[in-house]
């Protein structure tokens, strides 16, 4: 993904909106970018937690169960941050996330927002 797709797709998200621009350009610049084939997982429900995935394009199945199906799992699309409360402090995950189909995203790590905040506190 360019860097301005990267800046549009976290605009889209809630959390991020209020940034000032130079913030998002930082976090846009040095999230990574991770590609993921269908019924991959991203995590497993109970693994620690170390940031958030912003879908970029997609669909991921949430199972609280913990397990790889996607049935009776809710089902989220591009523009989704999942992980949201990660990128503030360490949790664990109370769902699996798998890739319904084939999936760009990028990962958000806790660090990685926690110093775009401190060296942009009016974000």
């Amino acid at each position: 993904m360019r860097l301005d797709q990267k800046i549009r797709l976290l605009q889209e998200i809630p959390v991020f909106r209020h940034f000032e621009p130079e913030a998002m350009r930082v976090l846009a610049f040095s999230a990574e970018e991770k590609n993921f084939r269908a019924a991959d997982e991203l995590f497993r429900k109970g693994d620690v937690s170390d940031g958030g995935y912003a879908i970029a394009s997609g669909r991921v199945a949430l199972n609280t169960r913990g397990t790889s199906s996607i049935v009776d799992a809710e089902i989220f699309g591009p523009g989704t941050l999942l992980g949201e409360a990660a990128l503030i402090a360490p949790t664990v995950r109370p769902a699996t996330a798998i890739a319904v189909e084939p999936i760009t995203a990028l990962m958000l790590g806790r660090e990685l927002v926690q110093r775009v905040l401190e060296a942009h506190p009016k974000s």
